[in-house]
């Protein structure tokens, strides 16, 4: 029969009934999403508005003081719009702070805005039934004072009727037309039965409506007082070039900008050394600048900015000067202790090009390296400047084996892309001849329990590298009668006997000395042979 439906029917229309409402559910769910989205827009919107309108009020304050005549009373009409704006825009940041504490009182985290969906919260705020409870009348009381306040100050003159009109239409309190149905009160249209996030993304409009209707009124209310004529009067053409100087045959690039650097400000004509400049030059805010840099010396920039205002031609000068130097040709090669360097160890460099920044210069040799070691107050230190160099040959590259001179080439990038290169030659040489000792000293006369328990030692004299010497191999004569060799750095057994033997008086003379560098494979000439007599 028609009218009846099989179980299997009956299930499949429960199903269908089950996915409308899964679908609605999750339409909802999206629809908060939305709104959650559309107020963190807000939010950053009103936050950059907000800088924007006190530095305009910062501009104005430093305006009243410097003419105060001109300024004040703007200044003063502007703080007064500002003190009931300022108020109801808190207040409506005090009303959207309590329902996201609120929320998070019941786990709903302030970001999660499919779950802002309580519809309970503002209607229990704001109401009491159909009545209205006492903080849903304050809401209605603040927005009557800021548009009252408003359309006070603002309809005394002429320029600001406009936006008095347009606060008093988007602050307007009274009942709201809704089509098919009767008027609804303005608090029960926007807020009841609202989920939260919908309840705080309007709120969030209301400060945005706050903060454009501040920033129009600013702006209008200066219109007329801020004429280009009365602040051109005050600038100043400054010319910034690209850099300090310029090579001969380079171009002289750079721009010239006004003391304010009024970024809205375009010139109508600048003339720069003779020369009308043309249109693609004439930026706003800026103009630039490009023209043969000269021969070496002393160039100047002479001028003038022409501005057109209500028929007029206000002109501003400009005079300015700039160098040019001849182009480098020779790099700065120095090492930084001798003119020389040293087989065996790291030879410190600076390494410069005159007149290219470091990022441009490229030094090149077997072993060169960025970064050096230096001594500074006794300690090793780690230098890593831009001209910091440094040459290791503590083990000598295959390239330099047998060789005594080495070149290092510099190149460097001029602005105009062209390279110059400069070398230097520097010889290598061996490491100095060490100097023999007993326990790092010199002295002249020594007991046998000294000698016999001492460690003989060698070390550089006036050497500007710090390198340790470890002895290997010495020969000792004892009083001209017997000679040792011995192996590392103390007496054999055999030395120490004929110590004892030793007459006193006798010259103890230790001489053949063979060395090594700690931390490298560098050949270390025999070391001066030191003597003393025994006491």
């Amino acid at each position: 029969m028609a009218g009846k439906e099989s179980p299997r029917q009956k299930m499949i229309n429960m199903m269908y009934l089950i996915f409308i409402a899964m679908l609605a559910l999750n339409l909802s769910k999206q629809i908060l999403q939305s709104f959650g989205t559309m107020n963190e827009e807000l939010t950053d919107t009103n936050i950059e508005l907000a800088e924007r309108n006190n530095q305009f009020m910062q501009g104005l304050e430093e305006k009243a003081q410097e003419q105060a005549a001109k300024y004040q009373d703007l200044k003063l009409k502007a703080d007064s719009i500002r003190e009931v704006s300022t108020g109801l825009y808190n207040y409506l940041e005090s009303i959207k702070e309590d329902a996201y504490v609120k929320a998070e009182a019941k786990g709903v985290k302030r970001d999660d805005f499919s779950k802002l969906d309580n519809t309970a919260h503002f209607t229990q705020a704001f109401f009491d039934g159909e009545e209205l409870k006492e903080a849903g009348q304050e809401f209605l009381d603040q927005m009557d004072n800021f548009r009252n306040s408003f359309v006070q100050v603002a309809s005394s003159d002429p320029k600001l009727v406009s936006i008095a009109e347009e606060v008093a239409s988007k602050f307007d309190t009274g009942d709201i037309e809704v089509k098919d149905g009767k008027p609804r009160r303005y608090l029960d249209y926007h807020y009841k039965e609202m989920p939260v996030i919908v309840g705080i993304t309007k709120l969030s409009l209301l400060q945005s409506t706050l903060q454009n209707i501040e920033a129009q009124l600013l702006s209008t209310m200066l219109e007329g007082k801020l004429k280009i004529e009365a602040s051109l009067t005050n600038f100043n053409a400054i010319v910034i070039p690209d850099k300090n100087a310029f090579f001969a045959g380079e171009n002289f690039t750079g721009r010239i900008i006004l003391g304010k650097n009024d970024k809205t400000l375009k010139a109508d004509k600048v003339i720069i050394n003779g020369t009308e400049l043309d249109e693609e030059s004439m930026q706003e805010g800026q103009t630039l600048i490009k023209f043969p840099a000269g021969a070496v010396g002393e160039r100047d920039i002479e001028g003038e900015f022409q501005f057109i205002e209500e028929g007029e031609v206000i002109t501003i000068p400009v005079n300015s000067k700039y160098a040019v130097v001849p182009k480098p040709n020779s790099a700065t090669i120095s090492a930084d202790n001798m003119n020389v360097v040293y087989r065996g160890v790291s030879n410190p460099f600076t390494i410069s090009f005159a007149g290219i920044p470091a990022n441009k210069v490229s030094a090149n040799t077997p072993g060169l390296k960025k970064g050096k070691t230096v001594l500074e107050r006794g300690r090793k230190k780690k230098k890593n400047g831009p001209t910091d160099y440094e040459l290791d040959l503590s083990r000598i590259p295959k390239e330099l084996k047998g060789k005594n001179n080495l070149d290092i080439t510099v190149k460097g990038q001029l602005p105009s892309g062209e390279y110059v290169t400069s070398k230097v030659n520097f010889k290598i040489k061996s490491l100095p001849t060490p100097f023999g000792s007993l326990n790092s000293k010199s002295p002249d006369n020594v007991t046998k329990e000294q000698i016999k328990n001492a460690q003989i030692t060698a070390a550089f004299d006036n050497f500007n590298f710090n390198l340790s010497l470890r002895v290997e191999k010495f020969k000792i004569d004892v009083g001209g009668e017997a000679s040792f060799i011995c192996e590392g750095d103390e007496l054999s057994g055999p030395a120490k006997r004929a110590i004892d033997r030793a007459r006193k008086g006798s010259l103890i003379r230790i001489s053949e000395i063979e060395t090594r560098v700690v931390g490298s494979s560098a050949n270390v000439p025999a070391a001066r042979a030191t003597s003393f007599k025994l006491l």
